[in-house]
């Protein structure tokens, strides 16, 4: 069933406020192949509740969080969304962002509730309840909140954003403590969903059989699947599941079933991947291993493995770095947020090439975010509030 709760909708942006900003989209219009731009600073848009100017949202955006990098493109909608808590501080927190490159926007979707513990409900638990086996705000939100690591995903058949929500909560203890009865409490699938358009939170509660919460793990929707996978390849959960909207159901896959070496040619946790339409492949970085999920023959296969030392291929890690599929080229886009390395990937080649952008140099913050707008053909990275994109084809 989908547990559906009612939120608070932020008051609706004039649409003047969301006009496309012709000056920038022009700019970028112009950029040639391997050419970045700074495009200046973007507003930061929305209804900001005291939550959230306490921890200056209304002035910075959401800045990336530890484990929560992952930004996913809604293809209806044309912009970029963005979820996850930090790790511990400044907050924990789970507020729901989008990006509009073309009005050079930060729009807040869903104000914060109140920041959560590393391990509870934090110093004011009044806007949590226990219902329907869920933890819940009475907003609607969750009242646990996980890093998104790479369990992030949109499914444009339904319009929403899809989000793995894990998170070490002791939750029968919070359940007590709200004088509820932890043996009545929604043991599944911790899955949750955002209707940006609505910017409502549900919950969805699936009947057995169910994956797995593995920390680390990656949700990545695949039109040929009819759904999302979620995947881990450890001691957690050594499988790939399809979760199907329509149905709402959960299938693991048969994968690998001739060779039986799912173990050895699957990716582990905190890997980084998108989805090929045109090759219909998963592709994933996992450190310094690159694999493949071939949709149609049903198979994982690891094609590069280097030792952790090498320069031949960048690491991919969740904390650290994205991976995005760039259309024009057909090439993935790795960048490591961190040291400000970018690589491209060839996956017909099986080829990693290190690049060096001309034009602006990209901005060095600590708390950068990034996403591939294939819309306008460029890889934004966002610094707090400062645009810089790239072209790569």
């Amino acid at each position: 069933m989908l547990a559906q709760v009612s939120a608070l909708v932020p008051s609706a942006l004039a649409a003047d406020e969301l006009a496309p900003d012709l000056a920038v989209l022009e700019r970028v219009s112009r950029l040639k192949a391997n050419e970045a731009a700074l495009l200046g600073s973007a507003r930061v848009l929305g209804s900001f509740n005291d939550v959230a100017r306490s921890f200056d949202l209304q002035t910075t955006g959401p800045r990336s969080r530890n484990y929560s990098l992952k930004m996913v493109w809604a293809t209806d909608r044309k912009r970029a969304m963005f979820v996850g808590a930090n790790h511990g501080k400044p907050h924990r927190l789970n507020d729901v962002w989008e990006f509009d490159l073309a009005a050079m926007a930060w729009i807040l979707l869903y104000a914060p509730d109140n920041s959560r513990s590393y391990h509870g409900l934090g110093d004011n638990p009044s806007d949590v309840i226990f219902r329907d086996g869920l933890l819940v705000t009475r907003r609607g939100g969750p009242a646990v909140i996980g890093h998104t690591w790479w369990g992030a995903t949109y499914d444009p058949e339904k319009r929403h954003m899809l989000f793995m929500n894990i998170w070490l909560t002791k939750q029968d203890d919070a359940v007590r403590q709200l004088g509820g009865d932890p043996k009545s409490r929604y043991k599944g699938p911790p899955l949750w969903a955002f209707d940006p358009e609505k910017s409502l939170w549900s919950a969805i509660k699936t009947a057995p059989p169910g994956p797995p919460s593995p920390y680390g793990g990656m949700l990545e929707y695949v039109p040929e699947l009819g759904g999302s996978i979620w995947h881990m390849n450890n001691w957690q959960m050594r499988a790939t599941w399809l979760y199907d909207s329509s149905a709402r159901r959960w299938t693991k896959l048969q994968l690998n079933t001739i060779t039986k070496d799912f173990k050895t040619q699957a990716p582990s946790r905190e890997l980084v991947g998108y989805y090929d339409p045109l090759r219909k492949l998963v592709v994933a970085q996992q450190e310094k291993g690159t694999f493949h999920f071939d949709v149609m023959a049903r198979q994982w296969k690891r094609v590069i493995s280097e030792p952790a030392d090498s320069l031949k291929v960048p690491r991919g890690h969740d904390a650290r770095t994205v991976f995005y599929h760039d259309p024009v080229s057909g090439h993935g886009l790795l960048l490591n947020l961190w040291d400000r390395e970018l690589w491209s990937y060839d996956p017909t080649a099986v080829r990693w090439t290190r690049l060096e952008p001309s034009g602006d140099p990209m901005p060095s913050g600590d708390r950068m975010l990034a996403y591939m707008d294939p819309e306008r053909n460029v890889l934004v990275v966002i610094d707090d509030t400062m645009v810089w994109v790239y072209r790569y084809r």
